[in-house]
């Protein structure tokens, strides 16, 4: 507000759950009320994963195909019959460089953005009888957030004990302003990440098998950090 020309009546803040989808329709309620209109959607609601499948209760999977999936699909079908009545609106969701490779310690959440990605992907062509809708993938690499400390781990009721170093990853405004240019132009999809994790996106996009060969190598050291608690 200092630093721009909102006043207070531009601001509405609404306490949401996503795995609450009963209230999704009175949510979006609220706010076509208060703005009249909703121009842009960004789905940017989750939890990320750090266990391995052998050791995981099945009730985490759910659980996370129950927020990262299944409560964002639902918060888009309620703002999307709006947008479909004005033909006009973009879609902005949260995916990750984990929607379109596979890593270690996460095959609930790279299976939750695999789902988002094919969905929205599949969305988008459903909708060309709107050009004027747009839908956009965002995939970040590691990126500095309280992400990493609310995790799911191999049960419910557990958290994770070592978050670890956030140094290494892309600094949050770094992320925004970038999700912000993809947002102003249109862009389908925008892998966004520092390198060497974008190089791997490319080779896993080009040269899968390289790829795989690599992550195994990856995931092999990574696994053994993980189980010396690095």
């Amino acid at each position: 507000l200092e630093i721009s020309n909102l006043s207070e009546k531009d601001i509405l803040v609404l306490r949401l759950d996503l795995t609450d989808r009963s209230s999704h329709e009175a949510a979006t309620n609220s706010v076509l009320k208060h703005f009249g209109k909703i121009d842009v959607l960004v789905n940017n609601g989750g939890r990320s994963q750090r266990s391995l499948f052998v050791d995981t209760n099945l009730d985490v999977y759910t659980a996370i195909i129950e927020l990262n999936y299944l409560g964002t699909i639902s918060l888009t079908k309620h703002v999307l019959n709006h947008m479909i009545q004005r033909k006009k609106g973009k879609i902005v969701t949260v995916s990750s460089v984990m929607g379109i490779m596979g890593a270690p310690l996460a095959s609930g959440y790279c299976a939750s953005k695999h789902a988002l990605q094919g969905f929205f992907n599949s969305l988008r062509t459903e909708l060309t009888d709107y050009p004027e809708i747009s839908i956009i993938n965002i995939c970040p690499g590691p990126v500095q957030s309280k992400i990493i400390q609310n995790v799911f781990t191999e049960n419910l009721a557990k958290s994770l004990e070592n978050s670890g170093d956030q140094s290494h990853k892309m600094p949050t405004d770094r992320c925004v302003r970038l999700t912000l240019v993809s947002t102003a132009n249109d862009l389908k999809e925008a892998w966004i990440s520092d390198h060497p994790y974008l190089a791997v996106c490319y080779l896993w996009q080009y040269a899968p098998t390289w790829a795989w060969w690599l992550m195994n190598r990856m995931g092999k050291r990574r696994i053994q950090n993980f189980k010396s608690g690095v």
